[in-house]
């Protein structure tokens, strides 16, 4: 069954959100020998939050299955190609980039991508180079190189990675506030409306860098009624350029200290002994967030705050993903 989710800033329903994938990564028999890569926990965790929109760049350029592999390989000093892994003809690096060109409307309209590591075609980063001496970790790969070109901002991760808790929740994190970002320009993006979004997003931007929350400020002090899409465009990609950067437990103890501000007067001695102890326990990685996290949810419910309630530092996702189990 499809899940729905309410979002507070349109007030409506909306249905899971639009992730592109690499083919493989979903069971589909596309690769070079015939098999697949598939993923279970993306497709059967993440696919009841997500809608999956499967590409495979390789069949797209009219690469058959099975079909001879295909490699980064270094001509010269600079220049990268896309060949068979026997260095033959034909080159495939144009028309792989041309296949990404080709999926700009496609790709406007998704929250994230997810990508199959190490491909020549979809890797995102330390993708083989082959030269006349050895391999390099250090390519990405063409289709994956011009969609990230095209769409800076556009969350964008590999299978792999998402074994690793802390990229995973940085990952996800991203994609809700990409659907957030699009239901603010679908519902018609006013200035209130760019410095409410920027103001709910403050504390968990404060966890990734504080130096950049301080620049995504500066550019909305020059905001104006006649720049405000000018100014928008401009937020959105230093926005998701900060929230790419993993957010650090010392961050986010910061946060945690900040937020606990807004409880100095309502809480009793004991109360905030305890908050303070949590905070101080996650801080040495004795708990994970989740914990402080619920203990001021539990506080703010007894002793609301209007922008702690509306802050997504809270609450940025559903709840029962439990990433913050884990960091």
């Amino acid at each position: 069954m499809e899940i729905e989710e309410t979002d507070e800033i349109a007030g409506k329903h909306h249905t899971k959100i639009p992730i592109g994938i690499s083919s493989c990564l979903l069971g589909e028999k596309v690769r070079f020998d015939g098999g697949h890569k598939n993923n279970s926990y993306i497709a059967k965790t993440l696919g009841q939050y997500f809608e999956f929109q499967a590409f495979c760049p390789e069949l797209a350029i009219g690469l058959g299955i099975p079909r001879k592999p295909i490699r980064l390989s270094r001509k010269g000093s600079d220049v990268i190609r896309c060949i068979p892994v026997d260095n033959s003809e034909p080159d495939f690096t144009e028309a792989l980039a041309k296949s990404a060109d080709d999926k700009k409307q496609w790709h406007s309209s998704l929250c994230g991508y997810i990508l199959k590591k190490d491909s020549p075609s979809c890797g995102m980063e330390r993708v083989k180079i082959w030269d006349d001496v050895m391999p390099i970790r250090e390519g990405v790969g063409i289709y994956a190189g011009k969609m990230m070109q095209n769409f800076p901002y556009l969350p964008v991760e590999e299978e792999g990675r998402l074994g690793d808790a802390v990229l995973r929740e940085n990952f996800i994190q991203r994609v809700f506030v990409m659907r957030r970002w699009f239901q603010l320009v679908e519902d018609g993006m006013k200035l209130s409306d760019l410095l409410d979004f920027h103001a709910r997003h403050k504390l968990i931007i404060m966890s990734h860098n504080q130096n950049y929350n301080r620049e995504l400020g500066q550019l909305l002090a020059a905001a104006r009624k006649d720049n405000v899409d000018e100014v928008a465009e401009q937020y959105i990609v230093k926005l998701m350029r900060t929230l790419k950067i993993p957010a650090t437990r010392g961050n986010h103890v910061n946060v945690l200290q900040h937020i606990q501000g807004y409880l100095k007067k309502p809480l009793d001695k004991d109360d905030k002994l305890e908050l303070t102890e949590t905070v101080r326990k996650y801080r040495l990685g004795q708990l994970p967030l989740i914990v402080p996290i619920t203990l001021l949810n539990h506080f703010f419910r007894k002793h609301p705050d209007e922008y702690i309630a509306n802050s997504w530092y809270m609450n940025p996702y559903p709840g029962e993903m439990s990433l913050q189990n884990h960091i």
